[in-house]
């Protein structure tokens, strides 16, 4: 057993030297960083546009912008004070179509990687000031609290009072949740915050720190709360207080979901996907839903179908259980399983005749490879992430089922981000 003495600390490494280059643009990568190439080999430059000539500071692979030499016809000036400041966007200066002509090819290009060949549709675009969900960071700043996010490729915390991303209900909850967490004791580090917009106001959730339990803090909490339009505020899952109750609808259907649970990050997004999973499914009329969230496409799908809802939250599966028994439904089944560790089997997946399958980043490799061996006739899989996407694709295809059709939506817009729906066919 190694004693715990005080021992020498390993020497930093130390950063590679700047280096002034001139350079041209080739393409933009898939994490939305130009790239070109130079004596040092390929760097990677943010905030520039194919064809763009730049002088930049480079280190190692990664370069700054210190001037644009000759511009893209495609650059245009950014909605934003905070861009190129603030890590939550990274193309907020491209033209739209151009844009969205590369999020489709990203697409293209992953399903390529993997051999496979689909109709890809144009890419669904959203609006500015459509983002209903955020995530952001907050830190004790002197006599406040500052609230933001960080700043690209950094855990500097850049702070924020305005976004154009955000719906405008959203934004204007900005200063008041700032306000809020400032009465809350003093807190080393970060706070995590998550701001939903609901039908009855924001649904504020925090993570870390300590809770305000003062009476004064408390009293003062409600105050901003009822003035900023504050549903509910939590505060690491327990309520702090709840002047409404936080519904979100998914088709016809009202759930309250679990604070600061997981949600399509745009109404229209949601609405979008929701159509192409409806149109995937057909006629079925016993589908299973796999990593189902808290309803999302499930309370959609019981309108017409039975419905067997699973997932491996607990929290965001009880409230989609509780809003199962709306009128009208066909019949929802909720089960709880973790399908990284135990997919549903051939034996479990006969007699469904649909799959929706909606995994997170990380994709859903086992459930593919069991799906492959089953003989449901179709499957919906909707994704965040083309890679992934792909690489289950292919263990469905290889199983005998026909990518059909693949459709991009940008509901991260203005980030390299991408949402797709697939439709599989036996």
């Amino acid at each position: 057993m190694r004693g715990r003495g005080r021992g020498r600390r390993a020497p930093r490494k130390a950063l590679p030297s700047a280096v002034s280059e001139e350079v041209t643009i080739g393409e933009i990568g898939h994490r939305g960083d130009g790239i070109a190439q130079c004596g040092g080999g390929t760097v990677y430059v943010p905030f520039t546009l194919p064809g763009e000539r730049v002088r930049i500071m480079r280190r190692g692979e990664r370069g700054e912008v210190g001037e644009i030499i000759d511009a893209s016809p495609q650059r245009i000036e950014p909605l934003c004070r905070h861009f190129a400041q603030c890590g939550g966007c990274r193309l907020q200066h491209w033209e739209s179509a151009p844009y969205l002509a590369w999020k489709r090819d990203q697409v293209i290009a992953a399903l390529a990687a993997r051999g496979l060949q689909a109709e890809v549709a144009p890419v669904h675009g959203l609006p500015p000031r459509s983002r209903r969900r955020a995530v952001l960071a907050a830190r004790n700043a002197g006599g406040g609290v500052e609230l933001g996010y960080h700043a690209p490729s950094s855990h500097d915390l850049v702070a924020i009072s305005e976004c154009p991303v955000l719906t405008p209900e959203l934004e204007a909850a900005l200063e008041p949740a700032a306000r809020l967490l400032a009465r809350a004791p003093a807190f080393r580090g970060e706070l995590r915050i998550t701001l939903l917009q609901s039908d009855n106001g924001t649904d504020m959730a925090v993570e870390g720190g300590a809770a305000p339990r003062s009476p004064d803090a408390l009293a003062d909490i409600a105050a901003i709360a009822a003035i900023g339009g504050f549903a509910r505020v939590t505060w690491d899952s327990e309520l702090l207080l709840q002047r409404a109750v936080p519904v979100q609808r998914f088709g016809a259907v009202a759930v309250v979901p679990p604070p600061g649970g997981f949600l399509q990050a745009a109404a229209e997004g949601e609405e979008a996907l929701a159509r192409l999973v409806l149109a995937g499914v057909g006629e079925a009329t016993n589908i299973a839903d796999l990593f189902a969230g808290c309803g999302t496409f499930a309370l959609r799908l019981a309108r017409r179908a039975r419905v067997s809802a699973v997932e491996g939250d607990r929290v965001a599966l009880a409230a989609l259980e509780k809003a199962s028994h709306m009128p009208g439904l066909k019949g929802v089944t909720c089960l709880a399983r973790d399908l990284f560790e135990e997919p549903l089997r051939e034996k479990d997946l006969a007699g469904f005749d649909a799959v929706v399958l909606d995994p997170p980043f990380a994709g859903a490799r086992a459930q593919a490879e069991a799906l492959a061996a089953s003989t449901v006739a179709r499957i919906v899989m909707v994704s965040c992430n083309p890679a992934t996407f792909a690489r289950d694709a292919r263990i469905l295809v290889d199983g005998g089922y026909a990518l059909t059709r693949v459709a991009p939506v940008d509901q991260f817009v203005f980030s390299p981000h991408i949402e797709l729906v697939g439709h599989f066919q036996r």
